[in-house]
């Protein structure tokens, strides 16, 4: 089911200037009594409950929470809350003492669960929690779901503030749409905040995302990457959870400084003219006591099934997707993040596990839908209305799925019965080429069709091509110490395998770190490795990289039809004796056809014949086994004539050296 009429009107309003915080039309409040520590007041109208209670308010963070306003031309903070089940709330903090008897927020009159009210001379800065009395007089010490600033773990309480920002990316946004379409090129860089550069004199601080821009904009900017992707930035309480365990999804982790740094750092990257994506995790949440868990004494936010709503793997709660309530509260946290911190994209994590009851789950122990299948039909609808959102409001935005399931029609639009994601992690062209890179270079004959398998399926979802932080801990080793031989091999080998990466469909990210060839796992407690580039092998790998970026982003062959069988043609994907693959890349224009080869073997090959398609001269014009990369210095110099030997089902042919261990990438002069 789609949107009801009164949703589209709302999703229409979305993009008009921002509404009024107090609706001239609200119901009609008696004189506020001044003499009271809590005053009745509401940011709510009847249309916004409405909305709310049927779960299409998609910008809540505009009424619930904390807000700094005046009234009655006095200064202060309105509060309000969603606790349905709660007998008494209150606001509590040191500004009373933590008195839960000195500001109670008035219930209101409505179904909608809602307690509010403003307290006079509470300002920004001030820290609180909500005091929680549940129907069954357990009582809670709560943080607020829409607080847009925490303190820092491990203080667990709000704070009042805002996202009040003088925003310098108005460029940026008015060429969003073009610079963030599937047709252009899409290079993303994964970035911990809290790693990817420490404090030089003090390692063990981590640095705001103000004091991180400096560096990282123009590093990112200089290596050619078009995508800046943060692991999560909301707040966290346990920092080994690398931010995958929310308990504040308004609020920017004071771990990086205040809403306004990460604000600074996103500006300058746009003002760079890089896009940035921030992950999202609608799937979970911990059941810390400050967060979301049994938030007014009861299953508020996470399903009361608790074979639908507790994650045994990561001993965290799942969302109930089935109250109309916890589907406005995620999809506005979506918005705001777009809204308020400009966004240009979200991956969202662990699809799969939200789509399926039985995700990790021994079947005895999985809950079923009405119809006795594990698929969670109401998760797959929040995530339709959730796209539907998204893309209806905001232009140029891209959602990503982490999905790793067989799930059809991800990136398919809801019209059509798909979820309506922009981009689908290609999870299973990452397992099959890593295992196929690990295999010794004899052996890598007996596993050939491993590497070409992909394409049997590239285009049946909009996929990219993750080299992702997973790849690089819990004992997996580095991407550098996955590959087989020697050390010149292991080196040759991963910037073939990247060539691979960037020369294949497909959107493409890389985790931090891999595009230099870090020798430890990724740890989360330290800066990067960056001493390693004052060897060559590691700067080599660097400049591939680089190289590689400029490549993608200048060969409209490479990323025009990323998604479109009619971008990629193969010319030979059965050598498997000599390990080799050809493969044709095109783009809207003849010109723009590229011929791509790689030789996954130490072994030269000269006078290596491959079939092309125009008889007129080619020209090697990418090749990572170059000096400059760190290689053997093997090339194809000079113009290549053609012969009028067909060749690979081609009319023409072309006789190339194939360097050891190499990709190699051809043009013609047409």
């Amino acid at each position: 089911m789609l949107f009801s009429i009164w949703g589209f009107i709302y999703l229409a309003k979305l993009t008009m200037p921002k509404t009024k915080k107090v609706s001239e039309k609200k119901t009609a409040i008696a004189k506020v009594d001044t003499t009271k520590s809590v005053w009745v007041h509401s940011l709510f109208t009847d249309y916004d409950i409405d909305l709310f209670l049927v779960g299409k308010h998609f910008r809540l963070y505009e009424k619930l929470g904390s807000h700094l306003i005046s009234v009655e031309k006095t200064n202060g903070t309105y509060f309000a809350v969603w606790a349905p089940n709660a007998i008494r709330v209150s606001v509590v903090g040191n500004f009373n003492q933590w008195d839960n008897q000195a500001h109670p927020l008035h219930k209101r009159w409505d179904k909608s669960g809602i307690w509010e009210g403003f307290l006079p001379g509470i300002a920004k800065g001030e820290i609180y929690k909500y005091f929680v009395k549940g129907f069954d007089e357990s009582e809670h010490l709560k943080g607020d779901p829409y607080a847009r600033r925490w303190e820092h773990p491990p203080q667990t309480a709000s704070v009042v503030w805002d996202t009040d920002y003088s925003w310098k990316d108005k460029t940026w946004l008015s060429k969003r749409a073009k610079m963030n379409a599937l047709d252009q090129p899409i290079s993303v860089y994964e970035i911990h905040l809290g790693s990817w550069e420490r404090d030089p004199d003090n390692p063990e601080r981590v640095l705001t995302a103000r004091e991180v821009a400096g560096r990282l904009v123009p590093y990112v900017k200089d290596m050619g990457f078009t995508h800046v992707e943060l692991m999560p930035v909301m707040e966290f309480p346990f920092f080994p959870s690398w931010g995958y365990q929310i308990t504040g999804y308004f609020g920017a982790s004071s771990r990086y400084g205040t809403p306004q740094d990460l604000m600074y750092l996103i500006d300058e990257l746009h003002k760079a003219n890089i896009a940035v994506i921030l992950d999202w995790v609608p799937s979970h949440f911990p059941g810390d006591r400050h967060g979301l868990y049994e938030f007014d004494g009861t299953h508020l936010y996470e399903h009361a099934d608790m074979r639908k709503g507790f994650h045994p793997d990561w001993k965290s709660y799942i969302f109930n997707y089935d109250r109309p309530e916890v589907r406005s509260f995620l999809i506005s946290n979506a918005i705001f993040w777009i809204d308020q911190y400009h966004a240009d994209g979200l991956r969202v994590d662990a699809v799969a596990s939200m789509l399926y009851f039985n995700f990790s789950r021994e079947d005895g122990d999985a809950a079923t839908n009405d119809q006795g299948g594990p698929e969670n039909f109401g998760a797959i609808q929040f995530l339709q209305d959730l796209n539907v959102a998204v893309y209806g409001n905001f232009s140029g935005v891209q959602t990503i799925a982490e999905e790793s399931s067989t799930y059809p029609g991800v990136t398919h639009p809801v019209h059509a019965g798909g979820l309506g994601f922009g981009m689908k992690w290609m999870m299973g062209w990452m397992n099959d080429t890593l295992k196929y890179f690990k295999v010794d270079t004899l052996g890598r004959k007996h596993h050939h069709h491993q590497l070409s398998f992909s394409m049997t399926y590239a285009f049946t979802e909009n996929f990219m091509l993750p080299f992702s932080h997973d790849e690089v801990v819990h004992g997996k080793s580095p991407m550098l110490y996955k590959m087989p031989g020697d050390e010149w091999q292991k080196f040759a080998n991963l910037r073939a395998l990247y060539g691979y990466m960037f020369t294949h469909p497909g959107a493409k990210l890389l985790f931090m770190g891999n595009e230099f060839g870090d020798t430890n796992e990724w740890n989360f407690t330290q800066s990067l490795d960056w001493h390693l580039l004052q060897y060559a092998p590691h700067k080599g790998m660097q400049e591939t990289v680089k190289a590689l970026n400029f490549l993608y982003r200048k060969e409209p062959a490479l990323y025009h039809f990323n998604f479109s069988y009619e971008g990629f043609e193969w010319l030979d994907a059965d050598n498997a004796n000599e390990s080799v693959f050809v493969f044709m890349r095109k783009g809207p224009k003849a010109k723009d056809t590229l011929i791509i080869a790689l030789n996954f073997t130490p072994v030269v090959r000269e006078n290596y014949r491959i079939g092309v398609p125009f008889k007129s001269k080619w020209k090697e014009i990418f090749n990572t086994d170059d000096i400059i990369y760190y290689g053997s210095g093997i090339n194809n110099r000079g113009d290549i004539v053609p012969s009028t030997e067909g060749f690979n089902r081609q009319e023409y042919s072309i006789e190339i050296t194939l360097p050891p261990l190499a990709l190699v990438v051809f043009k013609s002069a047409k």
